[in-house]
């Protein structure tokens, strides 16, 4: 039998009394392992309070598809605690060397809480400590998990405009020295003072349409060609097409043209094509570096960037962030329809927190139905307290597993498609935050309330 010395070296057991060391040796068992050898596997009943004695030891599991090593040092007291609730091990204990523990039966805890009263008291402590530890693990995998989707979100929302504008300065030259040469031919011609100022009136009118109508402009550059065709141009498709994006009138540019001797027609005609080419690309990459600029502003909207990490959030203008950053799954095939209460609703948090609740709800809402439907924002005031309900109109949650959905690491999804934390992360920031979250659902409506205390009238404004 184990000397009870050995126990009084482990913090867990430091100055307990011998007779309780004495009772406790009585009742464990010890077991020497070698290299490798589990002392408690995945899915076992938890039956064992281990005491680790001599020796390297590890916890091994896997959570949503990666691998998670915990080490154990020799002293640790670990496996079930009293008053646990755990139902099975969820990971593997194994040695990574020659090693030595002690394993105390879980079936002896009622006898061991009365009798070992500050042993137990301790191991409620490790307990609570485990708790905070796995919680936070959770939630930084979930931040994890959510800012991956964010950023792959993001990178195809910046690289649309990043492509276009690079697409645009990149032909930028090529116009600039069809422009030149065209200026330098015309020159060349004897044009009177009139022929051009009305060359560079017609120019200033050049001005690229934001949103064409597609069939519209095909028409019209249909007709600009047979303008260019009837005075001697030939190959017209590149002009025509710039001059109709600037959405030129073809007898206005006949009436110009007609003007001018037929040898300074086709530097005129490659002169406005390049200046409406010119205004297109400009156009372009203003369009594309502006939403540049917009998506970073509501990425440090999102993430409260450069802001104090506790403030009145307007409730309306947390949500509206959120929406932008996730405008790329929004754009296709989902409405939304808002329905927002015109006074501000401020509740003080962490706003960076708050739009991670918005976030996993509103992915929830989308995926639900498939990328297509009606997601539902609406924001109330009952009372002294902000409620925000984010519905859709997907399939519904099955009775059966709604009691289940607010559980760490239940999920329906495959594996790699999610951690089954998105909803038990957003309950505790909820509740952190002294507010709560309802759900009712059926097939086609589903509708979960967020219910945040308000800011009191009488501190709002006060800095």
């Amino acid at each position: 039998m184990i000397d009870r010395s050995v126990l009084g070296g482990i913090s867990a057991f430091a100055n307990l009394p011998d007779d309780q060391l004495e009772w406790f040796l009585s009742h464990a068992e010890e077991v020497h392992l070698e290299a490798g050898e589990p002392f408690a596997r995945k899915g076992d009943p938890p039956a064992w309070l281990f005491v680790l004695l001599e020796g390297q030891f590890q916890w091994r599991g896997e959570f949503g598809g990666d691998t998670v090593v915990l080490p154990s040092p020799a002293g640790e007291v670990t496996g079930v605690y009293p008053f646990s609730r755990m139902k099975e091990f969820t990971v593997t204990g194994i040695a990574l060397n020659k090693a030595r523990l002690l394993r105390f039966p879980v079936s002896m805890f009622p006898e061991l809480i009365p009798k070992m009263p500050e042993f137990t008291a301790r191991l409620v402590a490790k307990m609570s400590d485990r708790i905070r530890e796995g919680t936070r693990i959770e939630q930084q995998r979930d931040r994890l998990f959510s800012l991956g989707r964010l950023s792959a979100g993001l990178a195809h929302e910046l690289n649309n405009p990043a492509s276009a504008a690079a697409r645009a300065a990149s032909q930028l030259q090529e116009h600039l020295d069809r422009l030149k040469f065209a200026s330098f031919e015309l020159g060349r011609c004897a044009l009177s003072e009139e022929q051009r100022l009305d060359l560079v009136h017609f120019e200033k009118q050049l001005l690229p349409d934001c949103d064409p109508d597609p069939l519209a402009l095909g028409d019209l550059e249909d007709q600009i060609a047979l303008v260019l065709l009837s005075l001697g141009e030939h190959e017209t498709w590149q002009s025509s097409s710039a001059l109709a994006r600037c959405q030129v009138q073809p007898e206005a540019l006949r009436s110009i043209l007609l003007k001018l001797d037929p040898a300074a027609v086709h530097a005129a005609v490659t002169r406005l094509a390049a200046t409406a080419e010119l205004g297109v690309l400009s156009r372009a990459i203003v369009t594309s570096t502006s939403r540049i600029s917009e998506l970073v502003g509501a990425v440090k909207e999102y993430t409260y960037l450069d802001q104090a990490p506790v403030q009145d959030v307007d409730i309306v203008r947390s949500l509206e962030s959120t929406l932008a950053i996730f405008d790329h799954k929004l754009r296709e095939g989902i409405t939304i329809v808002r329905d927002y209460q015109p006074v501000p609703l401020l509740v003080n948090s962490f706003g960076s927190q708050l739009n991670q609740v918005w976030t996993n709800l509103i992915l929830n809402a989308i995926e639900a139905m498939a990328g297509k439907g009606d997601l539902r924002l609406r924001t109330s005031r009952q009372g002294e307290m902000a409620v925000v309900e984010i519905g859709d109109n997907g399939p519904g949650i099955p009775e059966e597993i709604r009691p289940h959905i607010f559980e760490p690491f239940f999920t329906t999804k495959g594996i790699g498609e999610g951690t089954g934390l998105g909803l038990d992360t957003a309950l505790r920031i909820v509740r952190n935050h002294q507010g709560e979250i309802h759900v009712e659902s059926r097939p086609g409506d589903t509708c979960f309330q967020v219910w945040l205390p308000l800011v009191s009238e009488s501190v709002q404004g006060v800095t």
